[in-house]
């Protein structure tokens, strides 16, 4: 472990001597804040013109790549999670099992990096959501000592690769770049 990430760490783990107030925001960020986002994606993408569907089933097939792409690393790297290893306080429940990358970074960094890649008209104000979300989330993950600072970096860089990689495959495969450029009315623009 390096010695920047275990300093790192304990600055920002929350201890006895954290507000209470601090502790449920992060808790509110990391066990609500991921349904709340859902629900909004949900109904954005049922309620939403079929410009806005398609930047969302991008932001969608990002998010689930980057599922894909966390449990492969933890398989490749099972790096224990700081309660394992008798640092700091966990505030939340968690089981004991590989914390790095970080799936709830790398999931947030996902939706946020595909909205900016692909931002959607008429709904600019869910990109800076979805970046404020991922930052939200690097802070609490580490703060109710579920992760280190390097888990939650790998899973924002497992994120915003994940969402490159989906955007590159859009723009190359032939019958996706159709659908993607596909208006409402049938028509190529």
């Amino acid at each position: 472990m390096l010695e920047l990430d275990l300093v790192l760490f304990q600055a920002l783990n929350a201890d006895a001597a954290t507000l209470p107030a601090v502790v449920t925001v992060a808790r509110w960020v990391s066990q609500q804040l991921p349904t709340a986002m859902g629900g909004l994606l949900l109904g954005s993408l049922v309620l939403g013109n079929a410009e806005q569907r398609r930047s969302l089933a991008l932001a969608l097939a990002s998010m689930a790549l980057a599922w894909i792409g966390v449990q492969l690393l933890r398989l490749a790297f099972p790096m224990p999670r700081p309660a394992q290893l008798g640092l700091g306080i966990q505030w939340i429940e968690h089981a004991a099992r590989a914390g790095f990358p970080s799936m709830h970074v790398a999931g947030a960094a996902a939706l946020a990096a595909s909205l900016l890649l692909r931002p959607i008209t008429g709904l600019t104000w869910l990109t800076w959501l979805a970046a404020v979300v991922t930052a939200a989330m690097l802070w609490s993950r580490v703060c109710l000592g579920v992760h280190f600072p390097s888990d939650v970096l790998a899973g924002l860089l497992t994120g915003g690769l994940a969402a490159a990689a989906i955007h590159a495959l859009a723009a190359r495969a032939p019958r996706l770049q159709a659908l993607l450029h596909k208006s409402p009315q049938g028509n190529a623009h």
